[in-house]
């Protein structure tokens, strides 16, 4: 479980890292730009991290997980992708780790209560339940009263978490033969 744990520990790190660099340019085709960033992509991996680790190993290694990833995530935002001169990019990182950690340990807790239910309800639901909190806490942090479209990118950013949540499910079901069942 060692070299598993740090491996999804790491994992976690770079989700974190990915969306919070990428969730500062919107998608500027089809007059997305104003509703969706690149962020909304990578983010919901961490959901999957999550619970792979919640089903595998349980929730205390699985809220371990999400507190080193948050470390590893926020260091490495701070250092390479916050500039210090720019409020918005300070709030992305406060918005980022705020809701990052709520959510997260949310998602642990929900799936922790449905994981005896058939193999989806669990990772489905948490994560459809973490993204909403997830999105509006950060949205709401990182850009309210900033004149950036923060509700409207919200919405577009959960529409596309819900529909990636969705296709997770697929390697959520594959790799659950990779790990052992807590």
């Amino acid at each position: 479980m060692n070299k598993t744990f740090l491996v999804l520990s790491f994992m976690m790190g770079g989700v974190v890292l990915c969306s919070n660099y990428l969730v500062q340019f919107p998608i500027k085709y089809y007059g997305l730009d104003q509703i969706l960033t690149y962020g909304a992509f990578s983010y919901p991996i961490a959901f999957l991290i999550t619970d792979l680790a919640n089903r595998s190993f349980g929730k205390l290694v699985a809220k371990k997980i999400v507190y080193i990833g948050f470390i590893i995530g926020i260091v490495f935002t701070l250092i390479f992708s916050t500039n210090f001169e720019d409020l918005i990019s300070i709030r992305i990182a406060i918005g980022s780790g705020t809701a990052f950690l709520v959510a997260q340990l949310i998602d642990v807790q929900i799936f922790d209560k449905l994981r005896k239910r058939k193999w989806f309800v669990a990772p489905l639901t948490s994560s459809l339940i973490g993204s909403v909190i997830d999105t509006f806490l950060f949205f709401s942090i990182s850009f309210y009263g900033t004149g950036v479209p923060w509700f409207t990118l919200s919405l577009g950013d959960l529409v596309v978490k819900i529909l990636v949540a969705l296709m997770m499910l697929i390697p959520f079901r594959i790799l659950l033969k990779t790990f052992k069942s807590a």
